[in-house]
């Protein structure tokens, strides 16, 4: 199935009477990666609680996926915390969701222990969570996230607990992966969003708004010494700072 573009149009939400939201609108693309860049507690986790289908989160508005279709589009979620469950080995938490639709192959067991491998992982696959660094709990839900092949991918901070190589290494791994996906990822990293997003949404004020919409045209993963990299990067730190000290 095709990834569909994801719309907001004048999505209103508040928390105990204090607007988060108000007539927010915003455009994910279809099969790309959009990153959302912004303040703490502006609402980049609230927005992929609204895409998931979260019903604790009450709004006015419209959030609809096009094209339009009978079917509802797949959603795969990494949130902040990894969630592994902790009586499974880190190979069956990889392969969660086959394991619960019952759809566990050699082929997949075989591909799951590839991607341990490419995550440095190798030789993890039979050990609990508990014996995992929080770094490695962070790949092993980053594979979980990867392995299910969504229509639409939402990652909040993927990356965030590891080192700066194996960062690189993971990024490059999940542009890989997930490309020609439409994929939705929070950061706090603006030269993350230049290497991996397709569209950069900057968001910012009270309530919060698309203060920036910023297109990167070349194919991630992208070096930083990149052209179009080196030139977007210092006019969105200052967008990033304005909001920071406003």
């Amino acid at each position: 199935m095709q990834s569909p573009s994801i719309h907001f149009e004048n999505v209103t939400l508040a928390f105990n009477g204090t607007p988060l939201f108000e007539q927010f609108s915003a455009e994910m693309p279809a099969g790309k990666c959009t990153c959302l860049l912004g303040p703490s507690g502006c609402g980049k986790s609230t927005i992929l609680g609204l895409i998931s289908g979260n019903t604790t989160l009450k709004f006015s508005g419209n959030i609809h996926f096009l094209p339009k279709r009978d079917v509802v589009p797949t959603i795969g979620w990494m949130a902040q915390k990894d969630l592994l469950l902790p009586w499974l080995t880190v190979r069956d938490n990889v392969l969660l969701g086959a394991k619960l639709r019952g759809e566990v192959t050699d082929k997949l067991i075989k591909k799951a222990d590839g991607l341990l491998d490419d995550a440095g992982l190798t030789g993890y696959g039979a050990s609990l969570p508990a014996e995992l660094s929080g770094g490695m709990r962070q790949r092993t839900a980053l594979l979980r996230t990867l392995m299910e092949e969504r229509s639409i991918i939402l990652m909040d901070e993927p990356f965030s607990a590891l080192d700066a190589l194996t960062r690189m290494k993971l990024q490059n791994m999940s542009a890989r992966m997930t490309r020609g996906r439409t994929v939705l990822m929070v950061t706090h990293d603006p030269l993350e969003a230049l290497r991996l997003a397709d569209r950069i949404l900057v968001l910012g004020g009270k309530p919060v708004q698309v203060i920036s919409v910023i297109d990167v045209e070349t194919r991630s993963p992208r070096d930083p010494q990149n052209i179009e990299v080196q030139s977007i990067y210092p006019n969105l730190l200052k967008q990033l700072m304005s909001e920071v000290s406003a």
